[in-house]
């Protein structure tokens, strides 16, 4: 004992001048050394050093002192020492430190934890350790990662994560992988994901944390994707999912980090330097909205700059080339874009023109030297503009005629051209005439199709949009009315497009193909028109159409026809100032009568109709007396069986969709887009109406609490486990609703008592 007394106030003293300061660990850590070598054994030195280490396994608060002791005392222990007794000193410091981590009190629980998570960290690859004395260590931090304080949990997996990569210790990881989802604490979360190592196992996780409530651990999970997951080490889904999240993420310092994962280690390090490798490597015909994420947030950060000579007319013979190889007029020698160079492409010159319309906005807003920068620099960006874009319309449409005779593998980069459409100049008499032309090969281009092995054609794509595709047709659309720019010139054009398509049809002497190109065309200028007054007066009339093209069309034989013409049959009442009667007993005959396609659109349809034009003002449509009265409502006093209804039947709008909601035999056995289901798209529509239910003051107020209890039960039944959709839409309604109004708040207390009643 009398031994310890000048040792301990030695070891005191080194460690009361080490807290003072980290840059004079080093020289303090040789002091240490020296005083355990002249001391007489090493079993007084160590009891010495542990009694004096007392204090700090008692202070309680995490000052800076008490940590930088920490450091230094960890320091010592994990250091290299010429003295051979260095690793018995170790292994006897950590054998004490294992039992302080054992302590009921949290405090010594802790700082034993903190001192050997440390040391662990600093020890050296080659230290001197037992595997008998790491196996102790490594279980019982293991251990202490379950522990009910969350800073003793976070160091215990920090002390983890050096034995995480060892495959001899895949436990470790388990126990990681295990934590993270129920893990509560900030801190705690987000060491875990900075200790997993780079597998398979755990890209999943660490992806999973770029949407974690946390800031910081959303941060950490791309700092550990940059450092440890090389860009080829992943999925095409995981390399978009990650850049998708982070470009969009709320907080700009996880969006910076997103970035600097994607220039320095992916674009810089991976693709070297060349933002079309990476555009490929993310699959942008697949997964386009990220390449444009991507491509617009390096464009903004000057890492796309395009290099002298390199344009969109290099892929284009040029005019005296094209005299030289060519003697007759014929299409010029094309070289095809891939899906990522076109995007690439579009991309820059969006970039441009968006760049000089602002500097243009500028340079008008501001005077003087301000305003002449401003104008050259949008000069400038116009001039590359210029350069770039291909020389000539006739070109340009050269170059998407190539790459539409190419085929379906390059429709990708055709709807990209297209899309560049937008920023020709179509002012020119001559220009416009070529374009217009092109424009209406564009709208008499059927669609897609392909023969099964019975001899049956199948049309490829939605066989709802032109072409088969939505994108394809807003494409369409967008050179459309970019070449035809005047009031009322687009609906001119495609109405007459319209009238010569529908020739056939008329006369009953179109197969399906011929009707459903025929009612896309029409349902691209009924989607676009502005009102009813721009499609009238054309060259075909909108109530001859309705006629002897869109009620002939919902009763067609095939379903495809019948599922276009029902879409185009909501259109139209959108745009008619009151729907007229045909149409609504055509949709409501397609709801009753039809399959589930069908079902679904006309469903979607008759609630867009009711929510656009009012409830009543479609009953009033159909001869339905106009009263607001609660008994007028079938559905709160006698629901309707709608399996019952015929023809002739006439309900009230909300009547019908009331009974086909609480319906539940509705035929599911033709598969419906997105695996959409007849009630789920009832119950969307139902929600919509009560979250604007304050628009319609002649609906009864009652009918809330009956509709809400309605949606309630459907939202806890068994049957909607296989509506994914309506489940999603009813979770985020139900948070909204009561919110909204103070009626919405009473009808929502009601509807509960309802469901109380109804399970009662």
């Amino acid at each position: 004992m009398e031994e310890e007394k000048p040792v301990m106030l030695k070891i005191a003293q080194i460690l009361d001048e080490a807290r003072a300061s980290n840059a004079i660990h080093h020289r303090k850590c040789k002091e240490l050394y020296a005083l355990r070598s002249k001391t007489a054994s090493s079993s007084v030195f160590f009891t010495s050093l542990c009694k004096t280490l007392l204090p700090l396994f008692a202070f309680q608060r995490r000052a800076a002192s008490a940590e930088r002791v920490v450091r230094f005392v960890s320091a010592f222990a994990a250091c290299r020492d010429p003295d051979q007794g260095h690793a018995a000193f170790l292994d006897e410091f950590l054998s004490f430190l294992l039992t302080a981590s054992t302590a009921s009190n949290r405090t010594p629980r802790f700082r034993a934890c903190q001192i050997i998570s440390e040391i662990i960290m600093q020890l050296p690859d080659d230290a001197e350790v037992s595997s008998e004395l790491w196996d102790e260590v490594i279980n019982c931090m293991m251990l202490r990662a379950r522990d009910k304080i969350p800073a003793i949990r976070t160091v215990a997996v920090r002390a983890l994560s050096r034995f995480a990569s060892d495959c001899e210790n895949s436990d470790i990881v388990d126990l990681f992988l295990e934590m993270l989802p129920v893990e509560q604490i900030v801190e705690v979360r987000k060491t875990i994901v900075l200790s997993l190592p780079p597998s398979n196992a755990t890209a999943q996780a660490i992806i999973d944390c770029t949407l974690d409530v946390s800031e910081s651990v959303r941060k950490a999970a791309y700092c550990v994707l940059a450092s440890k997951f090389p860009l080829q080490s992943l999925s095409i889904k995981h390399r978009t999912l990650i850049l998708q999240r982070g470009l969009d993420d709320r907080s700009p310092a996880v969006s910076k980090e997103c970035l600097k994962l994607m220039k320095d280690e992916w674009l810089i390090k991976c693709c070297n330097e060349d933002p079309l490798v990476l555009l490929k490597y993310l699959d942008v015909e697949t997964y386009e909205m990220v390449g444009e994420s991507v491509a617009g947030a390096l464009l903004k950060g000057g890492e796309i700059r395009v290099p002298e000579g390199d344009s969109i007319r290099q892929y284009i013979l040029s005019n005296s080339a094209r005299a030289e190889e060519v003697s007759d007029r014929c299409t010029p020698n094309i070289q095809l874009m891939e899906a990522e160079v076109a995007l690439y492409w579009r991309m820059i010159c969006r970039h441009l023109q968006m760049a000089a319309q602002e500097k243009g906005s500028d340079a008008a807003s501001t005077m003087g030297t301000e305003a002449a920068v401003y104008a050259a620099e949008a000069t400038d960006n116009n001039d590359l503009l210029e350069r770039i874009l291909p020389a000539t319309i006739s070109d340009y449409i050269d170059l998407v005629k190539s790459h539409i005779c190419a085929g379906s593998n390059y429709r990708f980069a055709c709807r990209q051209l297209l899309l560049l459409g937008a920023m020709l100049d179509f002012s020119d008499t001559s220009n416009r005439k070529v374009a217009s032309t092109f424009v209406l090969e564009l709208l008499h281009k059927p669609f897609d199709h392909e023969v099964d092995e019975y001899g049956n054609m199948v049309v490829i794509g939605d066989g709802i949009n032109l072409g088969g595709d939505r994108d394809w047709a807003d494409a369409v659309y967008g050179l459309a009315s970019k070449v035809h720019a005047a009031c009322g010139e687009f609906e001119d054009v495609v109405l007459r497009v319209v009238e010569e398509l529908a020739v056939p049809c008329r006369e009953r002497t179109a197969e399906f193909m011929q009707w459903m190109h025929c009612l896309a065309v029409f349902g691209l200028c009924l989607e676009k028109a502005r009102s009813y007054h721009w499609i009238k007066g054309r060259a075909i009339e909108p109530a001859e159409l309705l006629q002897s093209l869109l009620l002939p069309a919902a009763k067609h034989s095939h379903l495809d026809v019948q599922r276009i013409a029902v879409r185009c049959l909501g259109l139209f009442g959108l745009l008619e100032k009151r729907p007229s009667e045909e149409l609504v007993k055509q949709l409501k005959l397609s709801f009753v009568k039809g399959p589930a396609p069908i079902s679904i659109l006309a469903c979607k349809a008759l609630f867009d109709l009711g929510m656009w034009h009012q409830p009543q003002e479609v009953d009033w449509t159909m001869g339905q007396n106009i009263s607001s009265q609660l008994q007028d409502y079938e559905m709160y006093s006698c629901p309707l069986d709608i399996s019952e209804m015929d023809g002739n039947s006439n309900p009230r709008l909300l009547d019908l969709l009331y009974a086909g909601l609480i319906k539940d035999d509705w035929d599911n056995s033709v598969a419906s887009e997105d695996n959409e289901s007849v009630q789920g798209a009832l119950g969307e529509g139902f929600a919509k109406i009560l979250l604007l239910s304050e628009n319609y003051q002649s609906l009864p107020a009652c009918l809330n609490p009956l509709l809400l209890s309605k949606l309630i039960t459907l939202y806890f039944s068994n049957e909607s486990k296989e509506f994914q959709r309506l489940k999603q839409c009813l979770s985020v309604f139900f948070e909204h609703y009561p919110s909204l109004s103070a009626n919405h708040k009473e009808s929502s207390a009601i509807g509960r008592k309802y469901c109380q009643i109804n399970f009662l």
